[in-house]
Order: C-alpha cells, then structure tokens, then sequence
C-alpha cells in the first residue's frame, strides 16, 4: 500500500471571493466547478498512486465517494503525532499544500509512504486502522487491555516507565548493578577513603558516604523488610569485596526484595543505566551544596495585633 499523509480536509473550500451572479441558472455551474476543483485535487493524489489517504481534517461525503469509486481508503480526523510517527515509519512525508513553486498544483510521487497493509480491525469496543510492514523503519504499537480505565492508565504508566528505562540504556550504552548495589559500594569506599583525611573535609565525606544509604534503606521499607539487617548485611558484602581479593566478585551483590535477601543482581538481570545513576548523584549533591551555601536566614515576622481586652491591658487602663 501506498499512503499519503495530508494536512489539509479534503473538501470545496472557501475561495475567498465574491461572485455576483445575474442568471440564477449559472449557479448549478458554479457549484459543479466548486466540486471539480476538488475532485481535480483528490485525483492528482490518486494518479501518483496513493491507495491510502490519512489528513488531520475532515474529508466531505461527497470526497469520500470519489476514493470509495477509486477503490482508496481515506482516514479523516488523524492526530498530527500519529502523522509524524506514520510518515517516519513508512518513508512518507506531510504534505500541507499541493501548490508548487511555480503556483500549481501538482503531487509527486516522492510524497507517498509505503506499508505492506493497512487495514481496519476491531479491537474491544474500538476500531483501529493497523499499518503493517511499514518500508523504512521498523515500528510496533502497544494495545493494552484492561477491566477498567483505571487499570488501564496504571498499565500505561508503567509500560511508559519500562520504554524510558530502554531509552536511557540505550543512550548511555552503559549499565549498573541495581538494588542498592551502586550505592552501598560507594558508601564503603567512602568510608575508608574519609579515614585517609586529615582534616574537617573527613566529616564532610563520612557524612556524604551515611547519605547514600538512604537508597537502600528506602527500598526495604518499601518491601515490608528490615532495613537494618539487610543494609548491614549488603555492607558487609561490599566491605568484603573492596578489601579481600578472594572475595571481589561481591561488587555485584545487590539487594533481593521478593525474598527478602542479597543476591547477585548482575546474574539476577537486574541492571539500572548507568546515566541516570549518575544524573541522580549529581542531582542531589548540587542540592545539598546550594542549601549549605546559606549562611543566614531572615524571617520577617507579621506584626501581631493586641487584643484591647487582655489582661495586661486592662490592669494597665486601670480597668481591674
């Protein structure tokens, strides 16, 4: 199939001209030549080639006919998105206007996409037009189905979740160790890198190295496990990793929260990107810096109103 993706409806137009007309005769002329100058457009589409038509306007019934007649299927009503996304997949392009450069209407076939099939399939209570083996890039939809709306836009919130996840992966073309393994790593590395200072920067780094616990200990809580005995025991892995050679395979331990216990998440399959990894550590640590940055803080207080009939007003005014 061979599609074009218009932006513009396909039916008579306002000319933007007036026309008097004295013999009323003539006015089924000007409405037939109204209708050619439409049907003239729908063909010079059809004579490049196209079989599928998708515009973001409305199509007349009187257009209709003429694609039903050329055996053409027309999508009225489109979303722009869907456009883009159709064009992109099946090499076509958006055509706004059929003028040229030299002021005439032509259509060439260059414009037109090309799909192995589209057609119209029921689904639930919908009726969606499905384009198959598109030519230039490979594409897929995701149809969810659900009991209700609700479960649905929770369905569609986590799939949007796991397609960014991908995204970043791809991005960063790089992975890490999840469950809290990055960070308990860091934590321990820290610690023994704070012992090495000499100065008040050593509180500064053991301090920074107590916050990163808090991904961790977060997750556990989450999971309804005890975060004292799991942290403690995925430091205790990651110390013995950093300081024992025997035992470096243990940088990949991360956190189990199904069973409640540490694994190795790189066997396990659960990997985070490396870039968000590190987005959020700088996130947080220039906010940390920005609020430490603050040296003093002025609070403008509003004035309180006194209530005349206090008590200490009115043992002043004499009045008990």
């Amino acid at each position: 199939s061979s599609g074009i993706n218009a932006e513009w409806p396909l039916r008579p137009g306002k000319l933007g001209v007036q026309v008097v007309v004295t013999d009323p005769e003539k006015l089924d002329a000007i409405r037939q030549r109204e209708a050619d100058i439409t049907k003239e457009k729908i063909q010079l589409i059809l004579n490049a080639g196209a079989n599928v038509v998708l515009t973001t306007g409305g199509i007349d019934d009187m257009c209709l006919k003429y694609f039903v007649d050329a055996g053409a299927m027309a999508v009225r009503r489109c979303k722009k998105e869907d456009l883009k996304r159709i064009a992109r997949a099946t090499g076509g392009a958006l055509v706004s206007s059929l003028s040229n450069l030299e002021g005439e209407e032509s259509f060439e076939p260059a414009f037109l996409g090309q799909a192995e099939s589209v057609c119209q399939e029921r689904i639930c209570d919908d009726e969606l037009i499905l384009i198959r083996g598109t030519k230039t890039k490979p594409s897929a939809s995701i149809i969810l189905r659900g009991a209700n709306d609700i479960y649905v836009d929770e369905m569609d919130r986590s799939v949007h979740d796991s397609l960014c996840a991908v995204k970043r992966v791809i991005e960063s073309k790089s992975v890490v160790p999840g469950g809290g393994c990055v960070e308990a790593a860091l934590s321990i590395y820290l610690e023994n890198f704070a012992t090495s200072l000499g100065s008040r920067e050593q509180l500064a780094v053991a301090e920074f190295a107590q916050a990163l616990l808090v991904i961790p200990k977060t997750l556990v809580v989450n999971a309804a496990k005890d975060s004292t005995e799991l942290v403690a025991k995925l430091r205790a892995f990651h110390n013995a990793s950093q300081t024992i050679e025997a035992k470096r395979h243990f940088k990949w331990i991360g956190l189990d929260l199904e069973n409640g216990k540490c694994r190795d998440n790189k066997e396990a399959g659960v990997l985070e990107p490396e870039m968000s990894k590190v987005k959020s550590l700088k996130f947080a640590t220039e906010a940390a810096i920005t609020i430490l940055r603050i040296d003093d803080m002025i609070k403008i207080y509003q004035p309180s109103k006194e209530d005349p009939n206090s008590y200490q007003n009115a043992v002043k005014q004499g009045r008990l």
